[in-house]
């Protein structure tokens, strides 16, 4: 039997068919060249099969030729139930945040001018008296992500030199990251203390010595350790560092700036806590609880903040001008705290009564139903995310789709606008907690777009 693969045609014959031309009415040449390249190297291959006809060709170049136009970076639906999604982005923007990065990248900004002098200014000059405001602290500064901001503060303090550390807070974060390791680009040399379970202040006390340049302190906000434990505070470790002179850095992360006991959230500090207590630095992320973008913050003290501030290393890590648009305009909203419990949306979704998720569940479930994709409303679990409150279960209501959840799960993710929900019991759960209640149109026309007959 004769291999059709071996008839394929040349890329100039596809190029030149009406079919293939008519693509091209939306597209360069080039690129249109490069889709009808790769459809015949997906043939040739064995990828794809060999199109039968000329609107065989037609069809699989389109294919070939929307794939390539799509971008990269994309806005998806988080329906998985986890609130800050690392792999869907953390945090969703609030509308004062967007409005902020489009009023700024429009045209030209004070991102290092001082308007009032009228000479050069820095762009460390943003956001640090609202961050001060807000958590007690002397003065602050923003790199572009926590783990950015603690070998930041650790080369200021510890390069060369020890940093103490609780063997049972060396964790590993997010992509396979170790804490240990991130510190040791630093250039400081860890000094482990105490056991996993239990670690003292005579600890760190005793492992004091003249190579000392800091004690660290890290929250274990992904994980929690349970039953024979102990743990030193940031209010014991305080005055131990204050004693010998070195400082305390407190790799605090979550950002959380208002307390969540109220909503059933309780146990996970708040920034104002670090500062309060005495750390000398305090690290925290933008885009976990704060709600705000990626960015590292460091609040503390003055003297010690303007040391970061003039470590080379600050170059290096700085933000741009769309990222510190947005945290300005996300803090403002922690002026009042019952506004941003309102408009910071993940403060809004972790906070939202299950009763309300179960009416938009029903109204999802219900216009589903009416395009002919059957599902159930059905009680769900969601968790808030992004290291954080690890072991809290919110009540929540999910959508689940009924046929096999392994299809409309694809069906979904290669929609047009993609959804990403959770499978469960072998049904596809679309959990609206991580939705915000804003997009619900959006998302049924986007599963209807997907999942209708």
């Amino acid at each position: 039997m004769t291999d059709a693969r071996r008839a394929l045609p040349a890329i100039g014959v596809l190029l030149a068919r009406r079919g293939v031309q008519a693509l091209g009415e939306g597209a360069p040449r080039a690129l249109l060249a490069e889709a009808a390249r790769r459809a015949v190297a997906d043939v040739r291959e064995g990828r794809t099969p060999v199109p039968s006809d000329e609107a065989g060709w037609v069809a699989r170049i389109a294919e070939v030729l929307h794939a390539l136009q799509q971008p990269s970076l994309r806005a998806v639906f988080n329906a998985t139930g986890v609130v800050l999604h690392t792999n869907l982005g953390r945090a969703p923007l609030a509308h004062a945040a967007l409005e902020a990065i489009n009023g700024t990248a429009a045209g030209a900004c004070n991102l290092e001018y001082d308007i009032a002098e009228g000479r050069r200014g820095s762009r460390y000059a943003h956001c640090v008296a609202l961050l001060c405001e807000l958590t007690g602290a002397e003065d602050a500064i923003v790199v572009n992500n926590c783990a950015a901001a603690l070998v930041l503060a650790l080369n200021t303090f510890a390069r060369d030199r020890e940093a103490i550390v609780s063997r049972g807070e060396l964790v590993e974060i997010g992509g396979s990251f170790r804490v240990p390791e991130i510190m040791a680009r630093s250039g400081a040399a860890l000094h482990e203390v105490g056991t996993t379970n239990r670690t003292h202040v005579d600890d760190y006390r005793a492992a004091l010595g003249t190579a000392t340049g800091a004690l660290v302190k890290v929250h274990r906000s992904n994980f929690e350790i349970t039953g024979f434990v102990a743990e030193a505070t940031v209010r014991d470790l305080a005055p131990v560092a204050g004693t010998h002179g070195v400082p305390l850095l407190y790799d605090f992360g979550s950002g959380l700036m208002v307390d969540l006991s109220a909503h059933g959230l309780a146990g996970e500090p708040v920034a104002r806590d670090g500062v309060r207590d005495g750390a000398t630095l305090t690290m925290m992320s933008g885009d976990k609880l704060l709600g705000g973008p990626q960015a590292g913050i460091i609040v503390g003290r003055a003297e010690a903040v303007d040391a970061c501030r003039r470590n080379p290393l600050c170059r290096a890590l700085r933000v741009d001008k769309l990222t510190l648009a947005a945290l300005e305009a996300t803090l403002v909203l922690y002026r009042d705290p019952a506004a941003a419990m309102r408009e910071v949306p993940v403060l809004a979704m972790l906070t939202a009564p299950a009763d309300d998720i179960r009416a938009r569940s029903e109204s999802l479930g219900d216009a589903l139903r009416a395009a002919g994709i059957p599902c159930d409303v059905v009680p769900a679990e969601a968790t808030v995310g992004g290291g954080a409150f690890p072991a809290a279960r919110i009540p929540s209501w999910a959508v689940a789709l009924q046929g096999d959840a392994l299809a409309r799960d694809r069906q979904l993710r290669r929609g047009t606008e993609p959804v990403v929900g959770r499978i469960e019991r072998d049904r596809l759960h679309l959990d609206l907690r991580s939705v915000p209640a804003a997009l619900d149109l959006h998302l049924r026309r986007a599963i209807i777009g997907a999942c209708a007959p």
